[in-house]
């Protein structure tokens, strides 16, 4: 193990990997309904491929708009995100998974960087989730910062070892790709921000705490 420690350069580029493979394959489908366009003369064939090209597009677009504001730098520097905004972009990206999402942030505002630790925890809590369950979001404005909920709930709910070293001890594996880079990520906001993360785990259940350190 080593340091949480990635040169700028580096995590960008594992940030851009991240956001490339979750688009690739809608964008690869919608290049197969067009070849199917161009090849094929059977309306029932034509129509498939046009409804594949539609929801492909859409699917691309949703997780563009939820990268965005994960990853990116929507809004500016020190912008404030409107969490319902979050919120519906959150949504329309949990629709193709199997997570339900049960969105009860309190905050109608939040910085860009705690907006950003709460989208990125609510990925990490739908990755527990694989086989199904719901996902519980919550965010607070207190006097000392803003603290964050993800709950993950769902049959055999499970959080990887190495996600729990990034977010606790700040430590990562030697080698970093596009799917470890994210909890490493959020460590870096939080750190930013002056959050500390905690972690509590029961059968069936997963909870991810962000607030401010002592």
């Amino acid at each position: 193990m080593t340091s949480l420690k990635i040169a700028p350069v580096d995590l960008a580029a594992l940030i851009a990997s991240r956001v490339c493979h979750d688009v690739i394959s809608p964008v690869g489908a919608i290049a197969n309904g067009l070849e199917v366009l161009d090849e094929e003369t059977d309306p029932s064939m034509r129509d498939f491929a046009m409804d594949l090209i539609r929801k492909s597009a859409r699917q691309a677009s949703v997780k563009l708009q939820f990268s965005r504001l994960a990853f990116g730098a929507s809004g500016g520097a020190g912008a404030q995100i409107d969490m319902a905004d979050a919120g519906r972009c959150a949504g329309e990206f949990l629709e193709r998974e199997k997570a339900n999402l049960d969105w009860q942030v309190d905050a109608q505002m939040l910085p860009k960087a705690e907006a950003k630790i709460l989208l990125n925890l609510l990925l990490l809590g739908a990755n527990t989730i694989a086989r199904g369950g719901t996902l519980t979001v919550g965010a607070t404005q207190g006097e000392n910062g803003v603290t964050i909920s993800v709950v993950a709930a769902g049959d055999r709910a499970r959080l990887s070892d190495s996600v729990r070293t990034v977010l606790l001890s700040g430590e990562v594996p030697e080698q970093l790709d596009a799917h470890s880079v994210q909890p490493l990520y959020a460590v870096m906001l939080a750190e930013e921000v002056g959050l500390g993360f905690e972690i509590a785990e029961e059968e069936g259940k997963v909870s991810f705490l962000a607030r401010p350190k002592a």
